[in-house]
C-alpha cells in the first residue's frame, strides 16, 4: 500500500521523541521480525497505554523474506483492525540503501534510518544529509548513526566492530545533516550478551546531549538491565529517548513455540492458528514487560493528548 499521509494515531519519530524526552521516558522501537507478530506488538502498546515504534531493518527484510510494502501493509491493517489509539511510529531500522528507504516511505513508513556509520565522517554526513533532504520533503523523520554499535548475531547489522561516538563529532554531524535522531555508540550491542556484558557510558551520553539538541537512540536494548536503562533516559537535560528491542521478542516467540531455529516469514505465516496465537501471546507479554519495567512508557500515551 502507499500511504504518504499517515493518519492518527500513526505519527513521525520526531513527534514521538519530542514528547518522550520532555517527559523522561523512552519509547521502545520493537522489531517483530515476522509480519504475523506486528499484531502482537501493537496489542501490547494498546493494553499498556504506551506509545511505541514498530520497526524492521533492511537486513531483517532480507533475512526473513519480507518486502517493505508487505510490512507496511500489515502494519496499517492491524492498526485499523485493532482500532489502535496509542501513538505509534512505523520505522525502517538500519538501512544502507537509498532505494530501500524510498520503498519504505512509499509504503507509509513515517521514519527511516540511514546507517552509513562505517564510512568516514564526511561521507557519512553527506549520505545522511541526502536522505534527510529526501525524507523531510515527504514528511518523514530520519535517524542516522555516528560511531559503530557492535553486534553478536549479525541479523540487524553486519559488523562486530565497535567505535564509541565522539560528542564533538556528534554536534558537527547533526548541524550538517539535520537528522531528527542520532543512534550513538556508548557500550550496548545488537543481539544476545554472552561473553561481552552491556554497559552504558553515561558521561558520554551527557556530553552529546550538552552539545546537541538531537534526540538520542540506544540500539541493542535486549538484555540490558532495567536499572541501567532507567538511568539512561532520566539523565539531566534529557538522555536516551528511543531504545531498539528486537532479539528479546524473537527469543520469546521461539521459546513459546519450542523452537531454537529462526523461521522465515512464510513459515511463521503458515503456523497453525493455535500455535500462532501462542507465539503472539508470548511476544505481547514481552513487549508489555519492557514498556512497564524497562522503558517507563506504560500509561504514557495520555501525555500525547495534553
Amino acid at each position: 500500500m502507499t500511504n504518504s499521509t499517515p493518519t492518527a494515531p500513526v505519527i513521525t519519530l520526531k513527534q514521538a521523541l519530542e514528547i518522550s524526552e520532555a517527559n523522561h521516558f523512552a519509547i521502545g522501537s520493537f522489531s517483530p521480525r515476522y509480519t504475523p507478530m506486528i499484531a502482537a506488538v501493537l496489542k501490547a502498546g494498546q493494553i499498556a497505554n504506551s506509545p511505541l515504534i514498530v520497526q524492521i531493518s533492511h537486513k531483517e527484510l532480507i533475512r526473513y523474506g519480507i518486502t517493505a510494502a508487505e510490512f507496511g501493509e500489515e502494519f496499517y491493517r492491524q492498526v485499523k483492525e485493532q482500532q489502535i489509539t496509542v501513538p505509534v511510529v512505523l520505522h525502517l531500522d538500519h538501512t544502507k540503501e537509498l532505494e530501500t528507504i524510498k520503498e519504505a516511505i512509499a509504503a507509509g513508513f513515517t521514519s527511516v534510518m540511514i546507517d552509513a556509520s562505517e564510512k568516514p565522517f564526511a561521507e557519512n554526513a553527506e549520505i545522511s544529509k541526502e536522505v534527510v533532504e529526501y525524507a523531510h520533503a515527504k514528511g518523514v523523520s530520519v535517524e542516522a548513526e555516528l560511531g559503530m554499535i557492535g553486534t553478536t548475531d549479525f541479523v540487524e547489522t553486519d559488523k562486530d566492530e565497535e567505535l564509541y561516538t565522539n560528542p564533538q563529532e556528534a554536534a558537527e554531524f547533526v548541524a550538517i545533516t539535520g537528522v531528527d535522531a542520532l543512534a550513538v555508540s556508548c557500550g550496548t550491542a545488537h543481539g544476545v550478551y554472552v561473553v561481552k556484558q552491556p554497559k552504558i557510558d553515561y558521561d558520554r551520553l551527557m556530553e552529546i546531549r550538552r552539545l546537541t539538541p538531537v534526540h538520542l537512540v540506544l540500539h541493542g536494548g535486549s538484555g540490558v538491565p532495567p536499572e541501567m536503562m532507567r538511568r539512561a533516559y532520566q539523565l539531566p537535560g534529557g538522555g536516551v529517548s528511543k531504545v531498539n528491542i528486537a532479539t528479546d521478542l524473537e527469543l520469546s516467540l521461539l521459546q513459546a513455540l519450542g523452537r531454537e531455529e529462526r523461521m522465515t516469514n512464510e513459515e511463521c505465516k503458515n503456523l497453525a492458528p493455535d500455535r500462532l496465537q501462542v507465539g503472539r501471546d508470548a511476544v505481547t507479554q514481552t513487549v508489555m514487560e519492557k514498556m512497564k519495567h524497562f522503558l517507563n512508557s506504560a500509561g504514557k500515551a495520555d501525555v500525547f493528548n495534553k
